[in-house]
């Protein structure tokens, strides 16, 4: 199979279900994002290669992209169409929650703002935790006009937490302080 298909030389593309939209859709515009937010977890799954969050990166590497193709499907689309698409359901968002939980009992509360930074692998999740509240804002802002699974919303919304919490956590196991803000 070829990688190019030569299909969107005119500014449009493929949705799941085969109809096609300009490449300037917000749809496009929302699933891209999902999709440049798993590329930048992608990135610090590199930075965390023999770290304990590897294994959680993948796991939500893995969530967004079912989240991805949720969004890439038409709304009108039949079941038989989308049937192989995994459900969007309130374990997801629950992982999470449990998650963020986990690390924040490992972490020294939390008693001023702090910077994003510290050790590679935490900067490269506070840049995702930037990539995932853009995603949200474009899921809140796409939702206004067309049907989106409240689910996805609040998954990204869930999400941003858990990539701040696991900043700091990666900050906490790679022994390096979190940036502190300082106010003039």
């Amino acid at each position: 199979m070829k990688i190019y298909t030569k299909t969107g030389d005119d500014g449009s593309t493929g949705l799941i279900g085969g109809s096609r939209v300009r490449k300037c859709d917000p749809r496009i515009e929302l699933y891209g994002t999902v999709d440049e937010l798993n590329a930048s977890l992608g990135l610090a799954a590199a930075a965390a290669a023999a770290a304990e969050l590897l294994p959680l990166l993948r796991a939500v590497q893995n969530d967004l992209f079912v989240v991805g193709s949720h969004l890439a499907t038409p709304d009108h689309e039949p079941p038989s169409k989308t049937q192989w698409l995994p459900p969007l359901d309130e374990q997801l968002i629950s992982k999470l929650e449990l998650q963020i939980d986990s690390a924040e009992s490992r972490l020294a509360p939390l008693r001023n703002f702090i910077l994003p930074g510290g050790a590679e692998l935490s900067a490269r999740l506070h840049v995702a935790r930037t990539v995932c509240r853009r995603a949200e804002r474009l899921a809140v802002d796409f939702s206004l006009n067309r049907p989106v699974s409240p689910i996805i919303v609040t998954y990204l919304n869930r999400l941003s937490d858990w990539l701040f919490v696991h900043a700091r956590l990666a900050n906490h196991l790679a022994q390096v302080q979190d940036v502190p803000w300082i106010s003039r």
